[in-house]
């Protein structure tokens, strides 16, 4: 009787070689799953060295030019030690200042009705065009600026710099808009038309005060990718070695700054280019960290609800 129970609970040869074949099967599976994480681990470390090396080069080269002065004196004339690039760092400013002011409108306003009004023609042929204008390279943006905004008028200036960076910033807000619009439930829309809101109030009022946060992201995130454009600014903005701070006239900025430093045979201008480049990588990752806190906030709202 004991013998039979103790035959009856040992595994036949047959469920054995079951076991060892799943066995087998589960060691591949780990040994694959080890390798693919390896090469995704790596694949992730070699996406942020070129970050990681441009911030070392960066900081290594123009970290000992980075003063007080850098950021409260003028550039100094050739052959004379010092100075700084405290007109470029308000030109940069103001000229962001009025791309904000150009694009932020155009930009929201473009996106809320491709998303209110999606399917329609107007909404596909306005999607489609923002598309490529989104990837017309700056150098064309730049002749069209120059063409339109400073060949009329007869002279440079820092509001036509403004527009040309604005007018690159609009199809990007526009996408982010839009996709951040459609996350909003219908069901906000149909309570505030139930309440008798007008569309165009509900758009204005309901929808886009909920997708602010995810609006704001993308916004900060189109500031960010052409703060350090220099070809529209060559064409529209030119620079200035002087103090000025009117839109009408030429204006300073950092990326025209570090281009005409960059180019010119002195070893002073070279190393304030060098600081020049680190202060404004360091202003785009500033506006790029606002932009993941104000995602985060967003998501922490999100699930607090």
């Amino acid at each position: 009787m004991t013998a039979g129970v103790v035959h009856a609970q040992r595994p036949s040869a047959r469920q054995r070689a079951v076991s060892a074949r799943a066995r087998g099967r589960l060691a591949r599976r780990r040994a694959v799953s080890a390798i693919m994480l390896a090469v995704l681990a790596t694949a992730a470390v070699v996406t942020v060295l070129p970050l990681l090396f441009i911030l070392f080069h960066l900081a290594a080269k123009g970290a000992s030019s980075l003063n007080l002065a850098f950021f409260t004196h003028m550039p100094q004339p050739v052959g004379e030690a010092g100075g700084g690039m405290a007109n470029a760092i308000a030109g940069t400013l103001i000229v962001i200042g009025l791309a904000l002011a150009c694009g932020l409108p155009v930009g929201v306003g473009a996106g809320l009705y491709l998303a209110e009004h999606r399917g329609t023609w107007l909404a596909n042929g306005v999607r489609f065009l923002s598309d490529v204008l989104n990837g017309l390279p700056s150098i064309v943006m730049g002749i069209f600026a120059w063409q339109f905004l400073v060949r009329p008028v007869g002279h440079f200036s820092a509001l036509s710099g403004g527009v040309a960076l604005g007018a690159m910033m609009i199809p990007m807000i526009a996408r982010t808009t839009e996709e951040m619009v459609r996350t909003v439930p219908p069901s906000l829309r149909e309570a505030a038309l139930a309440l008798g809101y007008a569309h165009w109030r509900t758009g204005l009022t309901i929808v886009l005060r909920t997708a602010s946060a995810g609006i704001v992201t993308g916004v900060l995130v189109a500031l960010a990718r052409v703060a350090g454009e220099t070809a529209p600014l060559l064409f529209t903005a030119f620079g200035n070695q002087f103090w000025s701070t009117s839109i009408t006239q030429p204006i300073a900025a950092l990326p025209l700054q570090i281009f005409n430093y960059a180019i010119s045979p002195y070893d002073d201008w070279h190393r304030l280019a060098w600081a020049g480049a680190l202060v404004l990588i360091a202003l785009i990752l500033v506006i790029s960290l606002v932009a993941r806190f104000a995602t985060r906030v967003r998501f922490d709202t999100g699930s607090g609800d």
